[in-house]
């Protein structure tokens, strides 16, 4: 055993809107289709179209003109026109670095797949070949060992302004690398697995150091839905899309932007496509918090994903599906719950825990966090606590279904999720498992 690498351990927090200069001049505008009319009432208004979906009826454009929005919707080829805004979709939180073993498998340590019932599945032969996971976050390495061959890198495409790469970002973590890892990381007696080794991974940048525009992620969600209105016509669309980011908004703010993005969700639904996303880290009961909304986890037709995690991992604790202490909940919110970590363990000095071939050693609390593929490091392992953890996990889920049903219907996709997993908390559906708790085997064998 060699101690090579100095990884780098986050724990997500609370998501927090902000502004930015260089989204004043864009602007999301919505109708019923986007055509002729609403390209003609963009230029008299003094812009300029960047992008139009026709049948999502969802636009993008820029203008100087400080009058343009006005302008613009008094043309009446619009519902409904808003300033775009730029978002911290994805904070980090404390930063710690730990020595790790650059060489070894660390599915011992993975809890998360224990917790589901994933090697039951894998058993069964259901690994997830053949399906089209999209990853919309902020970048991925592409070269990780554990992704290298699992990410289709002429579909991938990035959204964010001057960033045309979409295999870029910023920092040690690389948050798009790391929920990439936990769907798709590939079955190679290397690092770690996902939960769907076989999946392919699209890369769809849509932030930049956990930030960026709605416009960003709107277009995102329509391109992996439909890429052949961007150009990509040999691109195949996404079956499943992920987005492991989110924002906490007052219902009455943001309105237009809020709403273009339920309308993108439910635009890739109409194509047959899943859209998951974590619920948020902010401990919000969103069956109860009538004056605010978390997007895109409530947004549209997608489905929401909240967080479990052990206390104690390191020390022999097995309650993988004890709710997350930091995990948004609600009843009408919540679709199912996932192995999200949680770092509420007092440190109270290192553990050692075992690999496949040899030890690792951290603080006590690192082992309740998940542990996926890092960052910029092609090497590089890690672990980081959040819904952003969980939702890739039961999207992966998701993908195991699609790949022992290739033609299953979105409808009965959802069904199999929900119904397959398993009863926690409070008899039949409640506020913090939905459904339940998601578990691979059922979901592909029963």
């Amino acid at each position: 055993m060699r101690s090579v690498k100095l990884l780098v351990l986050i724990l997500v927090l609370a998501l927090v809107p902000v502004a930015a200069a260089w989204a004043d001049t864009s602007y999301v505008l919505v109708a019923p289709n986007w055509g002729a009319k609403q390209t003609a009432a963009v230029q008299m208004a003094g812009g300029v179209v960047l992008f139009a979906h026709d049948r999502a009826g969802i636009g993008i454009a820029s203008s100087s003109a400080p009058d343009f929005l006005d302008r613009a919707l008094a043309s009446n080829a619009f519902q409904s026109g808003q300033q775009d805004q730029v978002v911290q979709w994805t904070p980090s939180g404390p930063v710690q670095e730990v020595v790790t073993p650059g060489n070894e498998t660390f599915f011992p340590i993975q809890w998360n797949m224990q917790a589901m019932e994933a090697p039951a599945a894998w058993a069964a032969g259901c690994t997830g070949a053949g399906v089209r996971v999209a990853v919309i976050d902020g970048g991925i390495n592409k070269n990780h060992i554990d992704l290298a061959g699992g990410v289709d890198t002429t579909c991938s495409k990035s959204f964010v302004i001057g960033i045309p790469n979409p295999f870029t970002d910023t920092g040690a973590f690389w948050h798009g690398t790391h929920v990439a890892g936990i769907i798709a990381a590939r079955d190679n007696n290397i690092g770690v697995i996902g939960v769907a080794p076989d999946a392919t991974i699209i890369g769809v940048k849509a932030l930049h150091g956990g930030s960026g525009s709605f416009a960003a992620v709107i277009s995102a969600i329509l391109y992996a839905s439909d890429p052949a209105s961007f150009g990509a016509g040999s691109c195949a669309r996404a079956d499943i899309i992920n987005m492991s980011l989110g924002a906490v908004f007052p219902k009455n703010g943001a309105g237009t932007l809020i709403g273009a993005l339920a309308k993108a969700v439910n635009f890739a639904a109409s194509q047959g496509v899943l859209v998951v996303s974590a619920a948020g880290n902010n401990g919000i009961d969103f069956g109860q918090a009538f004056n605010f909304t978390s997007v895109p986890a409530d947004s549209g037709s997608g489905l929401a994903v909240s967080a479990t995690g052990p206390v104690g991992f390191a020390l022999g604790a097995t309650n993988f599906r004890r709710p997350a202490s930091y995990s948004n909940y609600g009843e009408g919110f919540i679709t199912v719950a996932a192995p999200g970590g949680d770092g509420v363990l007092p440190n109270g000095g290192p553990c050692t825990m075992p690999t496949s071939t040899g030890t690792v050693t951290a603080p006590c609390f690192v082992f309740d966090f998940v542990i996926s593929a890092f960052g910029a490091g092609n090497t590089s392992y890690g672990w980081a606590a959040g819904t952003s953890m969980a939702s890739p996990a039961a999207a992966g889920v998701a993908a195991l279904i699609k790949g022992r049903f290739p033609n299953i219907s979105l409808g009965a996709l959802k069904a199999r999720l929900a119904q397959s997993a398993d009863d926690e908390g409070k008899v039949g559906h409640d506020q913090f498992y939905g459904n339940g708790f998601v578990n691979a085997r059922r979901a592909c064998t029963e």
